[in-house]
């Protein structure tokens, strides 16, 4: 089940650590948003260590369906309606300045960088079309409806982002690593002030990131309240025709679509981790409806982390851990949501002012109704009679037929038929006898 990317790019081998060693920053984890850290530390002249327990950018990076774009679904008008005019407007200024970043970073590198259109289209109900427009012409952006002909089933419009981005993720991340000070397969067992203990050293830092994807400190910051997990995914077609720009139903559940060379990705249908949703059969009987002689060549699936309120956790852990910085939360949209995780984050351990820590602080208020929801299914899975149980917090796993594995409904750890882990925040895998059915 690799990705299209992972078939068609290979990033260079780096070491695990061997014994101890000091630096100024560590970073745990090394995805989009980690090894982007590392790049800007390195820019800066700061000393700085990046551990991977993996092989680099193995979980949702090589996933992604690689839309670079500040569109984020039908975002804005519950942006200006949760935070207000100024904070809608720093949360797009952010995405659009990340996108520019991205765009300077590509060009040079060879890495399939193309700009694209973006939309956001409807199939059946227009008006959360025209409240979304007029709130990013509220906020000072030209957004545009139009329609979609390109498409091969009827929508009622669409909102266009022009000018945005996609490009091929890991042919980046192999021409941007050489040169920075990476250790893969070196897992982090414990994390205590000042210091990470793996199974290869001790590091010793005086500002730790944790790039993990969910966070994996418990202590401290509620993450386990504040993010759930999300399951999407992806086929590519050989034998479609082509598209041009990047297309996304404003839909919970609904398709996603982008041309990479001659094949079409078409995503979607996914649903909340450890939760029934159709998975792939929903894409294939699209598939085999809308593009009948198209060939499925590839399938994958990807993991996001979902917070509270539409907007990614990035910035100090938390006041009662001093030294650590988080980045998560990033609701699908990690291309965009990494470059200014990097940006901040870099800002932050080196003590300079950023404009968007305020925005994007892990600290803001978490009373939103998707607390109550996810308080709810921590509770039933906690409440759950069975095995086998997750060693993140115990709660009872449900099996995945579609992709065999042990999913967790309250925070998205994920495990082979046989215990091994697949996704975080669990750091372990299941004891034997919980596999045994």
């Amino acid at each position: 089940m690799d990705s299209l990317w992972s078939a068609t790019a290979q990033l260079p081998s780096f070491p695990p650590l061997d014994g101890d060693l000091e630096t100024e920053v560590l970073i745990v984890g090394g995805g989009a948003d980690g090894l982007l850290c590392a790049w800007q530390l390195q820019q800066a002249g700061v000393d700085y260590a990046l551990v991977e327990a993996d092989r680099l950018c193995a979980g949702t990076t090589c996933r992604t369906t690689a839309k670079i774009t500040a569109q984020h679904g039908l975002l804005y008008a519950d942006l200006l309606r949760i935070f207000g005019d100024r904070k809608a407007r720093l949360y797009l200024r952010a995405n659009l300045e990340a996108l520019e970043r991205w765009r300077e970073l590509c060009a040079a590198l060879d890495c399939d960088f193309e700009p694209q259109d973006s939309f956001i289209y409807a199939r059946t109900d227009a008006r959360r079309l025209e409240r979304e427009v007029q709130a990013l012409r509220t906020l000072g952006y030209p957004a545009e409806r139009v329609d979609c002909p390109q498409l091969p089933f009827p929508t009622v419009g669409a909102v266009v982002f022009r000018n945005q981005a996609q490009f091929h993720p890991l042919k980046c991340f192999a021409a941007l690593v050489p040169g920075l000070r990476l250790y893969e397969h070196t897992k982090v067992r414990h994390l205590l002030p000042g210091a990470a203990v793996t199974d290869h050293g001790t590091i010793r830092a005086r500002k730790i990131i944790l790039a993990t994807h969910f966070p994996i400190l418990n202590k401290h910051g509620g993450y386990f309240l504040k993010l759930y997990q999300s399951r999407s995914y992806v086929l590519a077609l050989e034998g479609a025709p082509p598209l041009s720009g990047m297309y996304l139903d404003e839909a919970e559940g609904g398709l996603s679509l982008r041309t990479w060379n001659d094949r079409l990705l078409l995503g979607g249908a996914g649903g909340r981790t450890g939760k029934p949703h159709d998975s792939w059969n929903t894409l294939t009987a699209a598939a085999h409806r809308y593009w009948p002689e198209a060939k499925i060549v590839c399938r994958w699936a990807a993991q996001d982390c979902m917070p509270l309120d539409h907007v990614p956790y990035i910035g100090r852990y938390s006041p009662a851990l001093p030294g650590f910085y988080v980045a998560t939360g990033f609701q699908k949209w990690g291309m965009t949501s990494s470059m200014v995780a990097a940006q901040l984050l870099c800002d932050l351990v080196q003590g300079r002012p950023n404009p968007f820590e305020e925005l994007f602080s892990p600290s803001r208020s978490i009373l939103h109704p998707q607390l109550a929801v996810n308080s709810w299914e921590a509770v039933r899975s906690l409440l759950t009679p069975t095995t086998p149980r997750c060693p993140h917090m115990g709660c009872a796993l449900r099996w995945n037929p579609a992709e065999q594995s042990w999913d967790c409904p309250c925070h998205g750890s994920r495990f082979t038929q046989e215990g091994q882990l697949l996704e975080n925040p669990a750091t372990d895998d299941l004891k034997r006898t919980q596999t045994e059915h």
